[in-house]
């Protein structure tokens, strides 16, 4: 299935998507598509209603509607740096021989194609397209990664927006350049492990003002889907609807010789196989 949140921010409702431009309504059965819905939703009762919309035609179109992201606000965001054969060697850095962990703020989550803030003073705004895991069942020292499936509640297309500046000059943690206003685009859908061919395969991209910046696959993770979730596991408790952002391939703006930055009125545009697309307008801070 393909979960979506339609509507203007604050007022979504939750949805499951029936071809490429067309939704089913399933606010009769959950009031979002949050963490108590991902932790005990019933497929087969879900199933049933949305054959049942669909048979009686209580199917509506998407067009000119906003998309919102297709989780609620997450308990947490967590994020794995260098994840990327490709983009460490990129960057110049070492592969790493444990995953590198950091934190977003969860409020920084948004829709696919609303804005993105550049924030006051920021001379140093980046794009990131991921992969996001997003967790369906409370996850707690699990005992190997073959047991993260059935801990996973399905996948989304993420840009984990960073100020360079704000991240890698100004000391402390990376959070300061992670968690600016707006800075992680999530959706279209969140999509069920059952509907992705194989997750670990899956062609990446980005463009900036129509050019084309970043081109990868998932293949070159250097920490896979199932190794991430068992190993953030044995150091704090992944609760339904959390979401990872599992790294980026090459082409960053930070990466690229000289370094080239976002600016207000530039659009990213992004995608990864059998997830969707995104497009965001930058825009400045008020």
């Amino acid at each position: 299935m393909r979960f979506a949140r339609i509507g203007q921010p604050g007022r979504e409702i939750p949805a499951v998507m029936v071809g490429e431009d067309s939704y089913v309504d399933i606010s009769e059965i959950t009031a979002d598509i949050d963490g108590d819905f991902l932790a005990r939703v019933d497929r087969a009762a879900l199933g049933a209603l949305v054959a049942r919309a669909v048979d009686a035609g209580a199917v509506e179109l998407l067009a000119g509607q906003r998309v919102g992201a297709p989780i609620a606000r997450p308990h947490q965001v967590l994020c794995i740096g260098l994840n990327y054969a490709d983009h460490a060697e990129e960057s110049g850095m070492a592969i790493p021989e444990e995953p590198i962990v950091f934190n977003k703020a969860p409020n920084t989550v948004v829709g696919p194609f609303d804005d993105v803030v550049v924030p006051r003073g920021s001379e140093k705004t980046d794009w990131e397209v991921e992969l996001g895991i997003v967790i369906g069942a409370r996850a707690r020292y699990l005992a190997s990664p073959d047991d993260a499936w059935a801990h996973i509640a399905g996948f989304t297309l993420v840009n984990d927006v960073s100020e360079r500046a704000f991240q890698l000059e100004r000391g402390g943690q990376w959070v300061k350049g992670k968690s600016c206003e707006t800075f992680n685009p999530c959706g279209p859908w969140l999509v069920t492990p059952d509907e992705i061919t194989d997750v670990q395969d899956l062609g990446m991209w980005l463009d900036v003002n129509g050019h084309r910046r970043q081109t990868g696959s998932t293949r070159t993770m250097i920490f896979d889907v199932p190794y991430l979730v068992w190993y953030l596991s044995q150091f704090m408790v992944l609760e339904p609807g959390d979401l990872i952002n599992t790294g980026t391939p090459p082409g960053v703006g930070l990466g690229m010789t000289p370094p080239t930055f976002l600016a207000v009125g530039d659009v990213m545009e992004l995608g990864i196989d059998q997830l969707g697309t995104q497009r965001q307008r930058l825009i400045a801070a008020d």
